[in-house]
């Protein structure tokens, strides 16, 4: 079995999964294109058009990340080669971490206070209860479930959109397209955890963001392609004064890095992460990876990317 590898810390990578699978021949993209060619299987995170059409025989891939939007519309993709997606682990906690600050952030006035701050204003503003906070999470796969129950178990009334029903414990949960408009009107916080498909990309755009509360906020650590960048700023407004939108905290964008000549830098009201809200933990991350590939040597059957879905 050969192995090709494409990921920024990719010798850590091969190293790693060389140890767990010391009969396996595994190679980085960094190796010369002669022994990049011939892979069974590729473990990738946003692999070049050119690697992939590279391989001529490849049984499956595994995509070292949940998302997998950057793979599917990768114009290298050969056609009918199985997909697999890393599931949670462990990127459940990191992202829920980050969407409680984010929060946090908007709750305790935070972003008011660091605007006092700079104008040298000493004033208390009087808190608003948790329970009088409402957040909306829309995506209600792994991560958004697990991101939901922990804001729930911290004390915040949680409501969770997702296409078909769903049932969580201490969740609102709506579903459809009457019950996204019925979470939009109810929430101060919108949480994005959605994937990138047809139907969610723009889903955030100005129609949707008419339909939150004035003041509410937005915290984007899904994917880039969710927001209408141009209906956020509308949203937002100009300068330092809160417009209808009071905030955005955002981690992912259309195009990775971010362009320098983005006005989302310069907004005072937005705050931006670069994509770092749930990064991969290898030793789990390995683990679902060794396990596809033994199930697939294997001949048994895995769960598999489903590309018309978009994940």
């Amino acid at each position: 079995m050969k192995i090709l590898i494409h990921i920024d810390d990719v010798a850590q990578w091969r190293d790693a999964l060389a140890r767990r699978l010391p009969e396996v021949e595994v190679v980085t993209s960094e190796a010369p294109a002669a022994e990049r060619r011939g892979a069974d299987y590729l473990a990738v995170w946003k692999p070049s058009a050119e690697l992939l059409q590279e391989q001529e025989h490849l049984k499956g891939i595994v995509n070292l990340g949940a998302g997998v939007d950057a793979l599917l519309n990768n114009p290298g993709l050969p056609k009918d080669v199985p997909i697999v997606k890393l599931r949670d682990a462990g990127m459940g906690e990191l992202i829920a971490d980050y969407t409680r600050y984010g929060v946090l952030h908007y709750q305790r006035d935070f972003d008011r206070y660091l605007r006092q701050e700079a104008a040298t204003e000493w004033r208390e503003i009087t808190v608003v209860d948790k329970t009088e906070w409402p957040v909306g999470i829309l995506g209600l796969g792994a991560i958004g479930q697990h991101v939901a129950q922990s804001l729930a178990a911290d004390g915040y009334p949680v409501h969770g959109w997702s296409r078909s029903p769903k049932s969580l414990e201490n969740v609102t949960c709506h579903h459809g397209e009457a019950g996204l408009w019925d979470l939009l009107h109810q929430v101060r916080t919108l949480v994005l955890l959605l994937p990138d498909t047809p139907a969610t990309r723009h889903i955030i755009n100005t129609d949707t963001l008419q339909a939150l509360p004035d003041g509410a906020s937005l915290i984007n650590p899904g994917r880039g392609t969710l927001i209408d960048e141009s209906a956020l700023l509308d949203a937002l407004g100009p300068g330092e004064r809160e417009g209808r939108l009071r905030g955005a905290l955002l981690d992912a964008f259309p195009n990775e890095p971010l362009a320098t000549e983005s006005p989302l830098w310069t907004h005072p009201r937005i705050r931006i992460t670069p994509h770092m809200a749930g990064p991969t933990p290898m030793d789990a991350a390995l683990d679902q990876v060794v396990e596809t590939l033994q199930a697939w040597e294997a001949g048994e059957s895995v769960t598999t990317v489903d590309p018309q879905a978009g994940y």
